[in-house]
């Protein structure tokens, strides 16, 4: 495992655990994620093995990430408030992230040393999966899924929070043109 490896999951890391103070949901937040995933896309995707049980093993694998970025998204805190939709990362939300981050740095750590390579060669033959690449695309997917649809969840329920609020704005409106739309405090998705 190379210093890039620790530095990647590191950052992605940090990335929730600094969503645990609110913050303002801007085009940062979302281009940061996306931005390390596509450096780590480039450098870590050298094909796309299709092979055997490669395939299994990749689609499981995003698969878990998926699952895990869709309830880390809907367990984070979206809320409009003072004109701007605002997140905070809950407790269970970064748990879910750290636990999956956790599992690839971990899987990473383990099968960089020669008993996790044995081990992991041993599996790889026992189950067709034909080339290390096929769990190194597996490990990125995953890590792929989770990010993007996090963000996906997160960005969709802001633009419904800024929506409802939109409506409500003009139906107030309409309802009396001469009065001001009353403050929606802290209205959550």
């Amino acid at each position: 495992m190379t210093l890039t490896d620790w530095i990647i999951d590191i950052l992605l890391l940090l990335i929730v655990l600094r969503q645990l103070r609110e913050e303002r949901l801007t085009p940062r937040t979302v281009l940061l994620p996306l931005g390390i995933i596509a450096w780590t896309g480039y450098n870590y995707l050298d094909g796309f093995p299709t092979a055997g049980n490669d395939l299994g093993l990749i689609a499981g694998f995003a698969g878990v990430g998926i699952v895990f970025g869709l309830a880390s998204g809907l367990l984070t805190r979206v809320r409009y408030a003072e004109g701007h939709v605002r997140i905070k990362a809950t407790a269970s939300a970064a748990a879910l992230w750290v636990i999956c981050m956790g599992f690839r740095l971990g899987f990473a750590v383990w099968s960089s040393h020669s008993s996790g390579r044995t081990h992991l060669a041993h599996f790889s033959v026992a189950h067709d999966i034909t080339t290390g690449q096929a769990w190194v695309v597996a490990l990125v997917l995953m890590a792929f899924g989770e990010v993007v649809v996090r963000l996906g969840t997160i960005v969709a329920r802001g633009g419904l929070l800024m929506a409802r609020n939109n409506r409500d704005i003009s139906d107030n409106r309409a309802g009396s043109p001469s009065a001001e739309p009353a403050p929606r405090p802290g209205t959550y998705v």
